[in-house]
């Protein structure tokens, strides 16, 4: 061989080795932190983890992070406007707050193509830098499992939406927020409350990922391009140690029904008695009131498009509030103002309405149980009342 050619291949093989070695691409996997005893706490958690392969460094980028000090930040919070945040920490730092209070974490890497793994990580590095992390939250299409969704998705270049987008387990924003409230009476029966129609409507499997939990589920069954499973595998990061997430089950409407009967009978049988009545209603229209208000408030004046329209506002009527001072009359052992009968029957005519209206609607909304209880009651005290009155 010349001297050239030796040249130039010596010179080759120096180049070779002095060029850098090429770095692995990161590992991807996505955390699932089960369900904790705290009200916000109730729907579980995730993040995306991006794993350096050289030097072991695993980074999570958590989306669930707020800043109760910001400006107006309780005002935004009840108009619907509330701001979260996307922050990256060390892995064991975030598995930390878990692990002090007993809540299970699951890891489960994907396999992703090296560019796709370098694109979700320089996409997550980018949107994490202080200008950039904040996002507009929103409780069912907006939050900290929608937000791993949707970067996943962007990922693998829309495969995960085109795989969940056509299938539905039937589940709704409704029955799953009442599902995973159940444990703290006060919150679902307040979600069960203040959803409207909008949280009746079966969702996809995409559209239910906004349960961290549901989206775990998806990415077990998801494929990748060529077929191969989406998670590579799946890891006990931390045991599980307090109550397990509640399962699914029915919502059945009768046992509402008897109470809601045994309630209109109880009044009917005191309508001799007005004062006792009274100590009864007031208590109730208080209440129906007062819930009426609010959920005119969030379809009035809130970007809470879920309590819009809400059916219940034909039975937590805050015409109520106006028979507060016959019931005090009553009380007192006095004759109501003229007014009375005239709201009594109005408050009863409504909630009934509503409940034909129900039957009528194109987008109908699931509140049988709270009409089977609270329609009795209101028939009730207008026979029991507006005759008196």
């Amino acid at each position: 061989m010349p001297a050239r050619a030796w040249a130039a291949l010596l010179l080759a093989g120096l180049l070779a080795l002095l060029a850098p070695v090429a770095a692995a691409a990161p590992r991807i996997g996505v955390l699932t932190m089960q369900p904790g005893e705290v009200f916000f706490e109730r729907f579980g958690h995730d993040a995306i983890v991006v794993a350096d392969p050289a030097s072991g460094e695993a980074v999570s980028y958590n989306f669930g992070y707020f800043d109760p000090t910001e400006p107006d930040f309780v005002a935004r919070f009840v108009r619907g406007e509330m701001m979260y945040m996307l922050v990256a920490l060390p892995l064991e730092q975030d598995l930390e707050q878990y692990r002090q209070s007993g809540r299970g974490v699951t890891l489960q890497w994907l396999d992703l193509e090296p560019e796709q793994a370098e694109a979700l990580a320089a996409s997550l590095a980018e949107r994490a830098r202080p200008e950039n992390a904040r996002y507009r939250y929103d409780y069912f299409t907006a939050n900290c499992a929608t937000q791993v969704r949707d970067a996943l998705d962007q990922a693998l270049g829309g495969a995960l939406r085109s795989q969940l987008a056509g299938r539905s387990r039937g589940n709704t924003y409704r029955s799953e927020a009442v599902r995973l409230a159940r444990p703290a009476a006060w919150m679902w029966l307040g979600f069960d409350l203040g959803l409207g129609p909008y949280a009746d409507r079966p969702l996809s499997r995409w559209e239910e990922a906004f349960v961290p939990m549901r989206l775990a589920d998806s990415l077990r069954e998801a494929r990748r391009a060529d077929g191969r499973p989406l998670v590579l595998s799946e890891h006990e990061l931390l045991p599980h140690l307090i109550a397990p997430e509640p399962v699914e089950r029915p919502r059945r409407v009768w046992p509402w029904l008897l109470a809601g009967l045994a309630g209109a009978v109880a009044i009917l049988a005191l309508r001799r008695r007005p004062r006792a009545l009274a100590a009864f209603a007031a208590p109730l229209w208080l209440l129906c009131g007062i819930g009426g208000a609010l959920m005119a408030f969030i379809w009035l004046g809130t970007a809470h498009e879920a309590g819009w329209a809400n059916r219940n506002l034909s039975l937590l009527d805050p015409l109520c509030l106006l028979l507060l001072p016959g019931a005090f009359a009553l009380l007192r052992s006095r004759v109501p103002g003229r007014l009375f009968r005239p709201l009594l029957w109005a408050v009863a005519a409504i909630a009934c309405v509503g409940w034909v209206l129900q039957w009528l609607s194109l987008q109908p909304q699931f509140n049988q149980p709270w009409v089977a209880l609270l329609l009795p009651l209101h028939l009730a005290l207008a026979l029991a009342l507006g005759r008196r009155a």
